[in-house]
């Protein structure tokens, strides 16, 4: 499954998105630098109605947001694995820990920790199509 949008758009591909994947809790996020990883992460968060401030956590590693659904309280995890340097690492920082949970998980930079993911991750690509143009597409495993 694939969907192309323009920017201004972001917001109803997100909602396609996660009516696509009901019931996946641990999503792998593939893109190079700058193709808009982030940026689409935020548009799922916003979806979500996340109550907390949704930003980058490439320093923090690990970001936990806040949603509401069917009025119980749940938790995102957005994990940024580009600074990490191998698995062992990404297990001392907790991500193993977040991966296994019972929370929704949205990893950028899967390919820093391959070994951790588990099973049923579902392995996203996010493409640069042209200045505002994006291709969002999951991956056949």
């Amino acid at each position: 499954m694939e969907w192309r949008f323009i920017l201004d758009d972001i917001q109803a591909t997100a909602k396609s998105f996660w009516q696509a994947a009901a019931g996946v809790r641990v999503f792998a996020f593939h893109g190079a630098l700058g193709a808009g990883k982030t940026t689409f992460i935020h548009a799922l968060c916003e979806e979500k109605k996340v109550k907390d401030v949704i930003s980058s956590p490439t320093f923090s590693l690990i970001n936990e947001y806040l949603f509401s659904e069917d009025g119980v309280e749940k938790k995102i995890y957005h994990i940024d694995l580009y600074r990490l340097k191998d698995e062992e690492e990404a297990r001392l920082a907790g991500v193993e820990d977040c991966l296994y949970s019972d929370h929704i998980c949205l990893v950028e930079w899967p390919e820093k920790s391959p070994g951790l993911f588990p099973d049923d991750t579902l392995h996203v690509s996010i493409e640069t199509v042209g200045n505002q143009t994006r291709l969002v597409r999951i991956r056949e495993n």
